[in-house]
């Protein structure tokens, strides 16, 4: 994986600027710390930071061919097929790197290019007079960009356009919106910044004659659905094995993310057959938090702990596994950290919890493989199955809007309108789904779209940016397109197969995986139950709010943020968001939304 900037003025010219271009790359250089690259021209400016995954030894960008050059972030898991293609066009190729299939590729197809290749990507070609960017169908990697004036800029962090000076740290209504009714997900191509986008996966943009155009490439489409049970279960045992066989291929060892929950241990189960045909031991990774066993307690979404259960699956597929253990210190220590992987405040600990894991995992390898997106298009969340919580009114993860709202100065509460903008945000989204004549059917489309288009892109920002703050390269093998759009219209009593969450998923794959893991219920992703971790970002929030200037006072209700604290967050009663943001994780929220403010030296336009 890597990171790229571009800066295009038509009626400037640019290489004067190119310090500043370098500043701005130089900010993504985790992202890409195994080579730097740019590209000056009369009126643009490229730059590249370069994780190398495929051909080490070439592939370098910036990457040119004729009059086109590309700046590019993600993998291709197709390169073969085009490439077999173009050559029966009289392309030659000098590298093996899926970089200069891509942009080859561009140059014979143009945008067509993108309803041919599969994979996780992010890029932007220029061809001396235009630019042309593209973003993968879900959202894996990320590009945002802004026009300022004549100036164009895009990147592919929020901090890399931030560092030029024409790009300021504006946060407005519309951001404190996004931020306080929706974060910590986003409206598709929220930038959150003043003036800042992000490009929406599945979509292209052109830059011509200054003026941006946006096109959508790749839209679901409602199709008869005529496989029977045992036909559907064969088709996504097959989908699902093939990605992550494709997703393996890489010139550098992997390995994989183990919780012993289902999606993980599917993916951790077919690589571990891959390596030990070749005499190859996987090695997989868990993390845990300090005493966690000691004060865990069950409940309706986690009803039990991961370790037994990675035992098993380690012991039964002969892998090598790391348990990772966070201190409570460390967890707490990490919100500055991922506050600024992210650009601006996401999901507290489950965020620095992420980026710590991350960093761990990058000390032995710089590929691994990851079950994001499988609860999304499989239904393994309480609103797939849950009748009360699937009937809410807006996206059925918010259940805290009344709280969020009384957190707020009356003042802001009036501008910000939260549940208002929530429901126009969410109605957009349901303007869009794909339409049947079936009533029933169509709730259930309407369900599975919000989840691929707000819940599940969450995620994967999550997901890139914590890993990637670290070099890590993380491959999410149900992000499939074929297997999502199969899913698309399979029946939603198959997906829920005998009234189990996710029971089409743990029936394709019930011959692989010990049957404990197959009957496990879905446990989210582990947080710490420790309850000395609630008192350390007390203490940590306490010491910011006495700065008089702080954002918070500016934002929330003084009495409010007093009572959270007072009460270690147990005063805000439902999750802040989904199932894990509770009292601790909110108190950690508004420590990193101050922290943020400062870092970023953020201007509150409202």
């Amino acid at each position: 994986m890597c990171g790229f900037v571009g800066w295009y003025n038509k009626k400037e010219k640019m290489l004067k600027n190119k310090n500043i271009l370098k500043k701005m790359n130089k900010t993504l250089k985790y992202r890409g710390p195994d080579m730097t690259g740019y590209f000056f021209d009369n009126n643009i400016l490229l730059g590249h930071q370069r994780l190398s995954i495929i051909d080490l030894k070439n592939g370098k960008q910036p990457m040119t061919y004729k009059n086109y050059t590309i700046v590019y972030n993600g993998e291709l898991y197709n390169t073969e097929e085009i490439k077999k293609d173009l050559m029966t066009k009289n392309y030659t190729f000098s590298t093996t790197s899926d970089t200069e299939v891509l942009l080859k590729g561009y140059i014979e197809y143009k945008e067509k290019i993108l309803e041919k290749i599969e994979g996780i990507y992010a890029f932007a070609i220029y061809d001396g007079k235009n630019i042309f960017m593209g973003r993968d169908r879900f959202g894996v990697k990320p590009l945002f960009y802004t026009k300022i004036g004549d100036n164009f800029m895009f990147a592919s962090e929020i901090k890399a356009l931030l560092k030029n000076k024409l790009v300021k740290p504006i946060i407005n209504i519309n951001s404190l919106q996004e931020l306080l009714a929706l974060g910590p997900s986003k409206t598709p191509g929220c930038g959150i910044f003043k003036d800042i986008f992000e490009l929406r996966p599945g979509h292209y943009l052109k830059y011509e004659n200054e003026n941006i155009k946006i096109e959508r490439y790749w839209q679901l489409k409602n199709e008869n659905f005529k496989d029977s049970f045992e036909e559907c279960k064969n088709k996504i045992n097959e989908l699902i094995t093939n990605s992550i066989k494709r997703q393996m291929i890489s010139d550098v060892e992997i390995c994989t993310f183990l919780s012993g929950g289902l999606d993980s241990s599917i993916i951790t189960a077919v690589c571990s057959n891959e390596f030990r045909c070749k005499n190859k031991t996987l090695n997989t990774f868990s993390i845990d938090y300090e005493d966690n066993q000691k004060y865990f307690k069950a409940n309706d979404f986690q009803i039990s702990t991961d370790k037994q259960f990675i035992d098993l699956m380690s012991k039964t597929f002969k892998t090598k596994h790391h348990y990772k253990v966070i201190s409570q210190k460390k967890l707490a220590k990490e919100l500055k950290a991922s506050v600024i992987a992210r650009d601006y405040p996401g999901m507290a600990d489950i965020d620095s919890s992420l980026y710590w894991f991350s960093k761990q995992i990058r000390k032995k390898f710089k590929v691994a493989l990851s079950g994001e997106c499988a609860d999304e298009i499989f239904g393994g969340y309480p609103w797939f199955y849950n009748e009360k919580i699937r009937n809410r009114k807006n996206f059925p993860w918010i259940d805290s809007l009344e709280e969020r709202n009384n957190l707020l100065k009356d003042d802001i509460k009036d501008k910000l309108k939260i549940k208002d903008y929530v429901k126009q945000q969410y109605q957009k989204t349901i303007n869009e789904v794909p339409k049947t004549k079936n009533k029933e059917e169509q709730k259930y489309k309407n369900l599975f779209y919000i989840n691929m288009i707000w819940f599940m892109p969450t995620l994967l920002e999550r997901k890139d940016r914590m890993t990637m703050r670290t070099s890590l390269e993380a491959r999410v093998p149900f992000a499939d397109t074929k297997l999502i759009e199969y899913l698309w219209n399979t029946p939603f009593e198959y997906k829920l197969y005998q009234g189990k969450e996710k029971g089409l998923l743990r029936e394709a794959f019930k011959d692989l995986l010990p049957i404990e893991i197959c009957e496990r219920k879905k446990n989210p992703y582990p947080k710490t139950h420790n309850p000395k971790y609630a008192k350390i970002v007390s203490k940590l929030l306490k010491k910011r709010l006495k700065n008089k200037n702080s954002i918070l006072y500016k934002i929330f209700d003084k009495n409010k943020l007093n009572e959270l604290l007072k009460t270690n967050g147990t005063s805000f009663k439902n999750p802040w968001f989904g199932q894990l943001m509770t009292g601790p994780q909110l108190l950690a929220y508004l420590y990193q939304f101050d922290y943020w403010a400062s870092k970023y030296k953020i201007i509150l336009e409202i």
